[in-house]
């Protein structure tokens, strides 16, 4: 697929690809409302503290993890146009109640709530593996997630715009984040109406069971119960930080870990509810795909998107006082490290299009990571800071640009279950960034840029032993399924 064709808005599925990334793009500019606008938050608040904003930063992603899972699920038995639909007309209350909530309990639970959004990215995953064929579909899955993820970067430069220069007065931020909740209302109703699940003529392919992810063996089965475990851990993880952060007594805690042990056991007991009949009757409705495919995607994930996140959180305060930089100097120079997201991701998954192997291009990229991640572990203030914005930069492409070629093989695993696959892989991508988030507070940020590069090394050795280049992936049509 040639980045021109991008502009042939006659073809209804250059349509589908801009109405879809610009739906995710809401989602991400509703999710992250609050950062632009969390100064101005404690300062119109008069209970609002630093703790308070440091405990919904952390529940902001809460639910993150569990809802990808079962939006993955969801979409992949009722469809991505229904399910994308409806996640951001439900997204848009608890958004207005964030807007307008005066007390801790409101704000607390609102936020919890809407960190279900972030589980926007895997819908359109599916809709677009839908509407490309496998020679275009990496360029189409990395230039929705690359501009769609520009929801972000949207929200902080605008947000602040409206809440001061246009609304202004104390409660400005609140109109400005319910400014967020209605835009998602409405795309959430004119998105229902301007696309279908398919091309026509084409049927979509709909999961049989949706209670757990099926499996093809034994083994298999025994490996998704692996993989599951931290998708429901990385919950006590954020519970713990509350804990130190002092809003949750140690007694609460303990009651967090039972509540999870209970839900991870009830998940465990729904994966073999689903999958023992069919292994014993020998079914064959999942054939065709080995979990260790979905676990070495699994590993990108947690690699690029985990270190990302992470890395976005902290790089402005690292060149501000490695470099001794102004606060806007430092920031400016940081978001060069998202912004290269816009091209550096679709180019991932068109540099998987157009090379006869998607598992080497997923190799070059994690082995890519972990060599900028390590130079920029030698990164100081004898550096010239232009070798050192080059570095950051360079690690920054490789780094989406892996994101990008990850999402380009998730549809090749298994079509029918690529909702769960990305929901899956996905999820890791969060559970990555909060492992990284909580080891940055026990090291310095020459010991963390050497944690995320060993991170991404493991995962191209595992992906180098695991990952199955993908069968027909570069042909006009799908391989046809039962």
């Amino acid at each position: 697929m040639k980045p021109s064709e991008l502009m042939k808005f006659q073809n209804k599925q250059i349509r589908v690809l801009h109405f879809t990334w610009i739906a995710f793009f809401i989602s991400f500019f509703t999710w992250f409302n609050m950062a632009p606008l969390a100064t101005t938050m404690v300062q119109s608040v008069g209970w609002l503290t630093d703790d308070h904003l440091a405990a919904l930063a952390i529940i902001n992603v809460a639910l993150t993890v569990p809802a990808r899972i079962v939006v993955g699920m969801l979409l992949d038995k009722y469809g991505p146009r229904i399910v994308f639909s409806a996640l951001l007309i439900i997204m848009a209350f608890p958004t207005f109640v964030f807007a307008f909530g005066n007390s801790w309990m409101q704000l607390f639970v609102s936020r919890l709530v809407l960190s279900g959004i972030g589980a926007s990215f895997v819908i359109g995953i599916r809709i677009i593996s839908e509407w490309f064929p496998p020679k275009k579909v990496g360029f189409a899955e990395g230039f929705y997630a690359g501009f769609g993820n520009f929801g972000s970067a949207a929200a902080a430069v605008l947000l602040p715009w409206i809440a001061i220069q246009i609304i202004g007065g104390d409660n400005g931020w609140r109109y400005a984040i319910a400014y967020t909740g209605v835009i998602c209302l409405i795309y959430g109703i004119i998105y229902f109406f301007i696309v279908t699940d398919t091309p026509e003529g084409k049927k979509f392919l709909r999961s049989e069971k949706i209670a757990a992810m099926q499996v093809s063996s034994w083994g298999d089965l025994i490996q998704l119960i692996i993989w599951t475990i931290p998708l429901v851990g990385v919950l006590g993880l954020l519970a713990w930080r509350l804990k130190n952060l002092n809003f949750i007594p140690q007694n609460t805690l303990y009651v967090i870990y039972v509540i999870l042990l209970i839900v991870l056991t009830y998940q465990i007991i729904q994966i073999l509810r689903v999958n023992i009949p069919l292994l014993k009757s020998k079914e064959t409705t999942s054939g065709g795909y080995r979990f260790k495919n979905v676990a070495a995607l699994n590993t990108t994930y947690f690699a690029n998107f985990g270190a990302e996140l992470a890395i976005v959180s902290m790089l402005p305060t690292f060149f501000l006082t490695t470099f001794s930089l102004t606060p806007t100097t430092a920031g400016l120079i940081a978001s060069s490290f998202a912004f290269v997201n816009l091209f550096a991701r679709p180019l991932g998954g068109w540099i998987s299009d157009h090379v006869r192997s998607r598992k080497l291009i997923m190799l070059a990229y994690m082995f890519g990571i972990s060599i900028g991640l390590l130079g920029m572990a030698f990164i100081n203030s004898s550096w010239p800071i232009v070798l050192a914005v080059t570095i950051t930069v360079l690690t920054s492409m490789f780094i989406q640009g892996a994101e990008g070629a990850t999402f380009a093989v998730i549809p090749f695993i298994k079509r029918k279950m690529t909702g769960q696959i990305s929901g899956m892989a996905g999820a890791y991508g969060n559970v990555g960034a909060v492992v990284y988030l909580t080891l940055l507070t026990f090291v310095t940020p020459r010991q963390f840029f050497i944690i995320l590069s060993v991170g991404a090394l493991l995962s191209f050795i595992y992906c180098m032993f695991a990952l199955e280049e993908p069968k027909d992936s570069h042909g006009d049509e799908y391989t046809a399924e039962t």
